[in-house]
């Protein structure tokens, strides 16, 4: 090939071609100076002329500093354009550029070389094409970042020879891997797709490098145990090479919360089954039962068969038949109630005296009603005739013992909330005080007749109240005369 000075090509022609060209064109004579550059090269190094970029590779130097991506300084003779100005041929070598008034870098270039030599082998002409790829690294660096950053556990495989290129700290937290255990292996020496509940799909999308829908799949872990996770692939170029970005939903919280609650449920279950008290179960919204214990069917004749699917209303389970719509209202402006009276009906047709106690409670995705019935038909029956037998004593208590009278009227009111007090624990002059207010006297003959103070005899009254637990005379007289008062004989 002969010198391109001695042909009679018009190297203006050859400008032409290269001056509409995408990339940068710099063309370099054999001497190594710069003899031209098409207008995307002068634009890519920010300048006007030709004459901005140096001249040479020392010019060059002076007015743009380059950096490779690692940040590290290139060295004189590592300039791309020094490199071609030796005869060096090169494919790719990416720098970051800084213009030399300015500290930050501007662009980053991807350069390659071209040189054209004449007819006796002797270089001739040498070529630097040059691309600004500063938007595509820097859209390269938005993404590391995005990746790094996510949360969400994500690696990124290259589907040329399916080796991971890319693994982010989510991941690396989801499994205890560490980076240089994940980066650079198999596909098949960590297996995402493990047990895959589409295993066939995932392959073939794979394969495919299509999107791999979501699905679950059972992670091995380097410590040997196992996670449950739901794991997606998105199909992505990563340095102009097909990958699939694989991101991962940890579901192992959920796996161990269905596990405590099937436990749960069948304690509970057990539980149901033993107890010794009548408890049934029925839908909230409906009263329809949907189980019940044997204690319930030894209670009440009812087996499970008999009762399961209908609607306590329609087996007239409740005496009286409105405590039904009144638990219902109970039960809708809070979770339960405890200890309510109300009596249940037999098979038989009988009635059984209970305590009804309910607490809503979810169950299997409803949300039901546990009813808890506790028999005490033969408490009550034992409580009436002790309370007939207590009216017949009360009617003559001059010849029974008052401590016997006492603890028999205290059991006349069973519900009280205060702690029965008995006439043995009042004083001498609390006695005398209810023995007066009895007779129906007004403080001032009370005091007068007593030889105190009103004052004082206030403060008598006030502790009486205190310790028999009311607030009223009449509460106060109504008392002292279930307990046998006025006293028939002197208190001095």
């Amino acid at each position: 090939m002969t010198s391109l000075r001695s042909q009679s090509v018009d190297l203006d022609r050859l400008r032409q071609i290269v001056a509409s060209l995408s990339e940068g064109v710099i063309l370099i004579g054999e001497k190594g100076d710069i003899v031209w550059a098409n207008d995307t090269a002068l634009r890519i190094h920010g300048i006007e002329n030709v004459g901005a970029l140096g001249g040479d590779a020392a010019g060059y130097r002076k007015r743009f500093q380059l950096r490779y991506r690692n940040n590290h300084l290139l060295a004189k003779g590592d300039y791309p354009l020094a490199r071609v100005v030796a005869g060096e041929e090169f494919s790719e070598v990416v720098v970051e550029v800084t213009p030399a008034a300015e500290e930050e870098p501007r662009w980053i270039h991807q350069v390659r070389s071209l040189v054209l030599a004449d007819k006796n082998g002797k270089p001739d002409l040498l070529v630097l094409v040059v691309q600004d790829v500063s938007l595509r690294y820097e859209a390269e660096q938005r993404f590391e970042q995005t990746f790094n950053v996510n949360p969400a556990p994500a690696v990124i495989c290259r589907l040329s020879d399916h080796r991971y290129v890319k693994v982010n700290p989510g991941f690396l937290d989801l499994t205890g891997y560490t980076r240089d255990e994940v980066l650079g292996q198999s596909l098949y020496d960590i297996d995402v797709l493990q047990d895959a509940s589409d295993l066939e799909t995932a392959k073939e999308r794979l394969r495919e490098g299509k999107t791999i829908p979501q699905m679950q799949a059972d992670l091995s872990l380097p410590d040997g145990g196992r996670k449950l996770v739901i794991v997606a692939g998105q199909p992505i170029d990563l340095d102009e090479q097909p990958c699939m970005l694989f991101s991962f939903a940890d579901l192992e919280p959920r796996r161990q919360a269905e596990n405590e609650l099937r436990h749960s449920e069948e304690r509970f279950v057990k539980t149901f089954r033993l107890a010794p008290i009548g408890m049934a179960i029925t839908i909230q919204e409906s009263h329809c039962l949907c189980d019940v214990n044997d204690a319930f069917h030894q209670l009440t004749g009812y087996s499970g068969d008999e009762v399961m699917g209908k609607n306590m209303a329609e087996l007239k389970l409740w005496e009286p038949a409105s405590f039904l719509k009144d638990a219902e209202g109970m039960l809708a402006g809070r979770s339960g109630f405890r200890g309510r009276d109300a009596r249940i009906r037999t098979e038989d047709g009988g009635f059984v005296d209970c305590l009804i106690s309910a607490e809503v409670i979810p169950l299997h995705n409803d949300m039901c009603v546990l009813w808890v019935i506790q028999d005490i038909h033969e408490r009550r029956h034992s409580e009436l005739e002790l309370i007939t037998a207590i009216e017949a004593v009360m009617k003559d208590t001059n010849w029974f013992s008052r401590t016997v009278v006492e603890k028999l009227a205290n059991l006349r009111a069973p519900h009280a909330h205060a702690a029965p007090v008995e006439v043995s624990e009042l004083t001498r002059r609390e006695k005398e005080v209810l023995s007066l207010l009895c007779e129906g006297r007004d403080d001032a003959a009370i005091a007068k007749g007593m030889g105190v103070s009103r004052n004082t005899l206030r403060n008598h009254i006030a502790r009486v109240y205190q310790k028999i637990g009311v607030n009223r005379r009449a509460a106060a007289i109504l008392w002292a005369r279930e307990r046998g008062f006025p006293l028939t004989r002197p208190i001095r």
